[in-house]
């Protein structure tokens, strides 16, 4: 049970910095080290790449089921050869050695692991299991799935999603065209958002425009998850980056707490 536990959190390490979550509030969220969260982070960023293809990958391709009138089912001709259930109305081959263990192996599917890790952990208890036969075996219980969808919700006035993005050219008075930038500023609960175009990306700018979203809004979110961008940012860090002077009085004066993305991340 520890194995799944452990699996699960870093599961959700992943999946929180994927989605644009400083690692300072994943720590909090799940109540981890920070330090603990960066380097789960910085082993993604190398690229490590999983034994096998997750449960419900492109290249997996689960067994289906056809209903049949007396209310039981068959197993659909598109079984893989040598699976031990093949084409309807043939004879069914041999047991799996599988078998005996199939409450174990339907456990670890349910918890979203993949048959490369199911394998592996069986071979850790003494229980000598091919993995293609592993692999077969899932099949034929034609539970598998895709990977695990995690919404993340916020509650109303919870949090707002900041970046600053190029706009339109305008044309000026003169005839010549003008490089625009556009803050955008969305509420994670309500996806309502309010964007307004600047000539410059400015600390005033910045925060010029996030006081006429708190109007626009009639409130302010309790967090602002902004990207690192220099007029908000003093100095990029990956575990403690600094905010500007200004946006520290600003985020004082109007109670609100801001958290930068990792470096090159942008807020999701």
């Amino acid at each position: 049970m520890a194995n799944l536990l452990n699996v699960a959190i870093i599961e959700s390490i992943r999946s929180l910095h994927a989605q644009g979550w400083s690692q300072r509030r994943i720590a909090r969220e799940l109540d981890v080290d920070r330090a603990t969260v960066g380097k789960y982070v910085q082993c993604g960023l190398r690229g490590s790449k999983p034994a096998n293809l997750p449960t419900g990958s492109e290249a997996s391709k689960p067994a289906t089921f056809l209903a049949e009138p007396g209310g039981g089912s068959k197993p659909a001709t598109n079984l893989p050869t040598g699976s031990g259930a093949e084409s309807a109305g043939s004879r069914a081959g041999p047991a799996s050695q599988c078998e005996p263990f199939r409450p174990r192996i339907a456990a670890g599917v349910e918890a979203g692991l993949t048959a490369r890790r199911i394998q592996q952990d069986l071979a850790a208890e003494g229980i000598t299991l091919g993995y293609d036969s592993v692999r077969r075996f899932i099949q034929r219980l034609g539970r598998m799935r895709s990977l695990p969808f995690r919404r993340l919700e916020s509650a109303p006035g919870e949090e707002a999603q900041v970046d600053f993005g190029t706009g339109a050219p305008v044309l000026t008075p003169d005839g010549k065209r003008r490089k625009t930038y556009v803050l955008r500023i969305v509420l994670s609960h309500s996806r309502k958002a309010y964007s307004e175009a600047t000539f410059t990306q400015t600390t005033d700018d910045f925060l010029g425009a996030l006081e006429s979203a708190f109007r626009h809004f009639g409130g302010v979110p309790k967090t602002l998850v902004i990207d690192n961008l220099k007029a908000a940012v003093a100095h990029p860090d990956w575990f403690d980056p600094e905010l500007t002077p200004k946006l520290q009085s600003f985020c004082r004066h109007y109670g609100t707490v801001v958290l930068p993305t990792r470096p090159y991340t942008p807020p999701g």
